[in-house]
């Protein structure tokens, strides 16, 4: 095994990536958690509703930790990967991974498991199909 198999690779698929601005940060110049919880949400969210084939809807978040805060002028890709499909639910792990400013070293910052419902056109819990 050599050193470069050793490197931690994000899981699942590259879903949602986008650049940390200084208008997400809390007054200690970090990314507010909430902003990233709301990034992972729209991932999970394009992920659960092509196994839906339509609308979801968050309705639970689970197993969430952060490891590492995330910098201003970061690159936060979301990658996520389906785990079950239930009647009506749909669970998708994601991952939060971080590449600094001008460099190409990346890191693993969070992961939780989100938990949507598909939608009817009026709002009401359908059967996924």
């Amino acid at each position: 095994m050599t050193e470069l198999d050793m490197i931690p690779l994000p899981s699942g698929d590259l879903t949602l990536q986008t650049v940390a601005m200084p208008k997400d940060t809390n007054a200690s110049g970090d990314i507010f958690g909430g902003w990233l919880v709301s990034q992972m949400d729209i991932a999970g969210a394009i992920a659960a509703s092509k196994v839906a084939k339509g609308r979801v809807a968050t309705v639970a978040i689970d197993r969430m930790s952060f490891l590492i805060p995330v910098k201003v002028g970061s690159v936060v890709s979301c990658y996520t990967q389906l785990i079950e499909t239930g009647r009506s639910s749909v669970q998708v792990q994601v991952e939060v991974w971080m590449t600094l400013p001008n460099t190409e070293t990346s890191m693993k910052v969070t992961e939780g498991v989100f938990i949507f419902v598909a939608l009817d056109a009026s709002g009401k819990t359908r059967s996924i199909s």
